[in-house]
């Protein structure tokens, strides 16, 4: 639980990826996020978060299992939500499920010196640091791309020496740690890491653009679409759009449940960055232990599906 050679390595890798003093790994995405709500309750009572996040991490924050007040707060209301008491604010860029991005450098300007955490999950270090644009921490769950073949579990969070040391106590004291072979497959799938985001990109690319002239398609949420991305942050922030896209049915939840019901090559599933290509209805999995009012706000329908673009030929996940 102190300290594994193995699991070091990984932390080692994922610092110098995304340029941090340290980074502290855990055994899941939601343990390192957990980790990170115990620091920052060491030094604040107060964490603001920014709309969407992962549907766990939205129900984490709603929890009540933390004596932190939780105000949530859009980019354009974030200075007027903080308070003295502010510890932490959260952030996902691209967020899921609705691909939205939002301008970190412009989140730590309104941040007024509070630590920002960013979940950098969708981007991966090979397209976006958010350290280099001024955030504190950076929070992966190592699951998905970093993994990046569905076979192993982990977390990691990249940041500075002081917070490092503040989750490493909270790692030793809820025993919530990285097995050594866990870390042994994600820091192997870090090899391989660039070659498959850039082609699971390219890929996306590709169905993002046929789906905007599919007549069944109400509306499709790719951050390389630039009505998706009017600050123009791909090309910024991010040196690419990613693997990740949503798009909405005309015809509602009828028409979604018909699609996850009909593919054969997409894997109807949660989680996402495999090399399989997975599909999955955000309403009623990821996201529905968010209330449904808070879903509609956040542009989250009941016609909304997610796909994750995996290594298969881009014409065969067409058909």
């Amino acid at each position: 639980r102190l300290y594994n050679p193995t699991v070091g390595r990984f932390e080692r890798a994922m610092a110098n990826l995304e340029s941090a003093e340290e980074a502290v790994a855990f055994g899941t995405g939601m343990a390192a996020l957990t980790a990170c709500l115990f620091a920052a309750q060491q030094r604040g009572g107060h964490v603001v978060a920014v709309r969407p996040l992962y549907g766990g991490s939205d129900h984490l924050l709603n929890s009540g299992l933390f004596k932190l007040d939780v105000s949530w707060a859009t980019p354009d209301t974030l200075a007027e939500t903080i308070r003295p008491d502010t510890a932490l604010i959260i952030l996902e860029t691209p967020a899921n499920p609705t691909l939205r991005l939002t301008d970190i450098e412009e989140v730590v300007r309104a941040s007024q010196g509070i630590a920002v955490l960013v979940d950098s999950t969708f981007a991966t270090p090979v397209l976006q640091r958010p350290i280099e644009h001024g955030a504190t921490l950076v929070l992966h769950s190592a699951t998905k791309f970093l993994g990046g073949h569905g076979d192993a579990m982990g977390g990691v969070v990249a940041t500075n020496s002081d917070w490092a040391t503040s989750l490493r106590q909270v790692r030793v004291a809820t025993g919530a740690l990285l097995h050594p072979m866990g870390a042994y497959m994600l820091h192997r799938g870090l090899q391989t890491l660039a070659m498959r985001v850039e082609r699971a990109q390219s890929s996306a690319r590709d169905l993002a653009l046929r789906l905007m002239e599919h007549p069944a398609v109400e509306r499709v949420f790719f951050p390389g679409i630039r009505s998706c991305d009017p600050k123009g942050l791909v090309g910024s922030q991010m040196s690419g759009p990613g693997s990740m896209l949503a798009f909405t049915l005309r015809g509602g939840f009828e028409a979604a449940a018909q699609v996850m019901a009909t593919v054969k090559l997409f894997t109807p599933a949660v989680s996402l960055g495999s090399s399989d290509s997975l599909i999955q209805h955000p309403a009623g999995l990821t996201h529905l232990v968010v209330d449904e009012e808070v879903r509609e706000e956040m542009g989250i329908s009941a016609s909304m599906l997610r796909l994750s673009i995996g290594l298969e030929a881009p014409e065969d996940l067409w058909r």
